[in-house]
């Protein structure tokens, strides 16, 4: 090639378009913006700062991560309600002697916000080594102008503080994300209490405190109510206290070991660790212990259940508001009715007055109105009387009405005596209906081991259904089988002392009397493993299976419940089993018709 110089510029201009570039330092200067996929990384690599994408959701964010943990784990985020669609036409720069974070029109959406500096066109931003982004007039200053440790979002570091400003009663916060795909402030915030108790709290809406740390013991080093913090061979607690201020801070022993206290979308207060041999975060401690002590965590008109799997549930004849939210785990829209109550629209016909379900075994909600009423029927007009009244109570403490939004329902336990009544208010049609809503259709079984899906359906006489799939009836089946003393592929039947049994209908069987679940394992197998497990499978598959969807748990749930992260509890069988077991004579099994199997 006789001139080999003109490659150079259109070289660079590939690398330029196709690179990722990262800044490889821990500073923002002047002359310096951030865009894209560029990022800043702490000085030992402990932290980076960047755009970042939370969850599957298609918003970008500002915000610092570990730089030396393999799951995407963000600690703090800057435009937590004002998101970036396309990162690489945002850019986060100093302007005016602050960071500012301009939007895809160049806007800016979020800044640092402190006074302009004489000396403005020496401030940096430098990402610390312990996550904290720091504000300063020139690389050698030694005093913040502003940094991200003052104004923490969900996650309290290591070395950070949550303080109460005793000048101005003014307290750091954290507040939980909406959920795991949103990081805009959730419901539920964690604070030092402005009274000066020397606890912190955590609030529903910064109205409804739930939860309290209990008093700082400072000859033990531990909140009063925290009593896992007796464990402090990991970490280093303080509490402060003086004229200006009060807060509590803490540090490792081990600065290897990655630790975070999270403001969980969960409502929870959870100190977790990081597990490099398993790659993922170890709960070291949550409170509040029971889900279900968090205020409200089933939005307006669900219940709470701490025995039941998922721990939300619409009371009947309510749906959630956002069935995306309550599958992200989101239950704080909580559910809405299903029917309008007449009284409601003006426009409805004249029809049956509203009518009371009622629900036993209920913690009931706060916030009602006493009425001084003789009967549970007096108590039950008094509520009819009012459109806005939407539940009521009658027991030996009198009458009990709630008005708007039911909030903070707890279902007990059938054996737990502390249970009250309620009776929540219904269109009269939501009675009607719900007696006829007969299951019919596809029925999906999960059969436990290698049993694999059985597609069942109602019919009369065996047909081809279309492509290479031919319906049996169940006496077709046994017949062609010898009474299952045949096997046609293996499948979910099980044949015993010439007893049939449905493979599905077995299982869930014995896992709800509690029976011996190791007699479902293969043969092969001589009942050689973990009874605990095989019944933690059998219970999640039986979840799988529920007739009502929005009982099913999630695919992160499932992951959870196998990692044991999340306990399960006893299912309900369903009752397209039931269906199944007792009428089995009117279902029909599918095959491969092209198949060719042997006994």
């Amino acid at each position: 090639m006789k001139n080999p110089w003109f490659i150079l510029p259109l070289l660079i201009l590939y690398l330029s378009l196709n690179s990722q570039p990262s800044f490889g330092v821990d500073t923002i200067s002047v002359n310096q913006s951030l865009s894209g996929d560029q990022t800043i990384v702490s000085s030992g690599g402990n932290f980076q700062l960047g755009f970042f994408k939370p969850g599957k959701s298609s918003n970008n964010y500002i915000g610092i991560w570990y730089g030396k943990v393999s799951v995407l784990t963000p600690v703090w985020v800057a435009n937590r309600e004002t998101p970036i669609h396309d990162r690489f036409s945002a850019e986060l720069r100093i302007s005016d002697g602050n960071l500012v974070l301009f939007n895809e029109s160049q806007v800016p959406i979020w800044s640092t916000n402190v006074s302009p500096s004489t000396s403005s066109r020496s401030v940096v931003a430098v990402l610390e080594d312990i996550g904290n982004l720091v504000l300063r007039d020139g690389p050698n200053s030694s005093t913040p102008l502003w940094q991200s440790f003052d104004y923490p979002t969900h996650t309290f570091l290591p070395g950070g503080k949550l303080s109460l400003n005793k000048r101005t009663n003014r307290s750091q916060m954290l507040t939980s994300w909406k959920n795991s795909e949103d990081p805009s402030p959730g419901l539920y915030s964690l604070e030092l209490d402005p009274a000066g108790t020397n606890s912190y709290l955590i609030l529903w809406n910064r109205s409804e405190t739930y939860w309290s740390s209990g008093v700082w013991d400072e000859k033990r080093m531990i909140f009063s109510l925290i009593p896992e913090m007796r464990l402090n061979y990991i970490y280093n607690f303080s509490f402060v206290s003086n004229e200006n201020e009060s807060y509590f801070t803490y540090s490792l022993y081990n600065p290897a070991i990655l630790s975070r206290a999270i403001l969980d979308v969960s409502g929870q207060i959870k100190q977790v660790s990081w597990l490099e041999s398993r790659q993922q975060w170890n709960l070291f401690w949550a409170q509040p212990r029971q889900q279900c002590e968090v205020y409200a965590f089933c939005g307006a008109f669900g219940t709470c259940n701490e025995n039941g799997f998922p721990f939300c549930n619409c009371l009947p004849g309510f749906q959630p508001k956002s069935q995306d939210d309550w599958d992200l785990t989101d239950y704080s829209g909580g559910c809405q009715r299903k029917t309008k109550l007449p009284c409601e629209d003006p426009t409805l016909p004249n029809i049956k007055e509203d009518n009371f379900l009622k629900l036993p075994n209920m913690v009931l909600p706060q916030h009602y109105q006493s009425k001084t009423v003789g009967s549970n029927s007096e108590c039950e007009s008094t509520c009819l009387n009012d459109c806005s009244c939407t539940a009521y109570a009658y027991d030996s403490d009198g009458c009990k009405i709630w008005i708007g939004d039911l909030l903070d329902l707890q279902q007990l336990a059938v054996d737990d005596t502390n249970g009250k009544t309620v009776f929540i208010r219904l269109a009269a049609s939501e009675f009607s209906s719900s007696s006829s809503n007969i299951h019919k259709g596809l029925i999906i079984g999960a059969v436990v081991g290698s049993v694999g899906l059985l597609l069942v359906l109602l019919m009369e006489t065996p047909k081809v259904t279309g492509g290479s799939l031919v319906a049996f009836k169940y006496t077709d089946l046994q017949n062609a089988t010898k009474n299952f003393s045949q096997t046609l592929g293996g499948g979910g039947f099980e044949s015993d002392d010439g007893k049939v049994r449905f493979f599905p209908t077995w299982a869930a069987g014995l896992v709800s009397q509690d029976g011996d679940v190791l007699s479902l394992l293969d043969p092969k197998l001589k009942g050689d493993a973990p009874v605990e497990e095989v019944s933690r499978i059998c219970k999640l598959a039986c979840w799988c299976i529920q007739d009502d969807e929005t009982h099913r748990p999630s695919m992160r749930q499932v992951v959870q419940i196998l990692e044991r992260v999340l306990d399960v509890n006893l299912p309900p069988i369903p009752n397209s089993l039931k269906c199944l077991s007792n009428s089995q004579s009117t279902y029909s099994f599918f095959v491969e018709s092209s198949s060719s199997h042997s006994s």
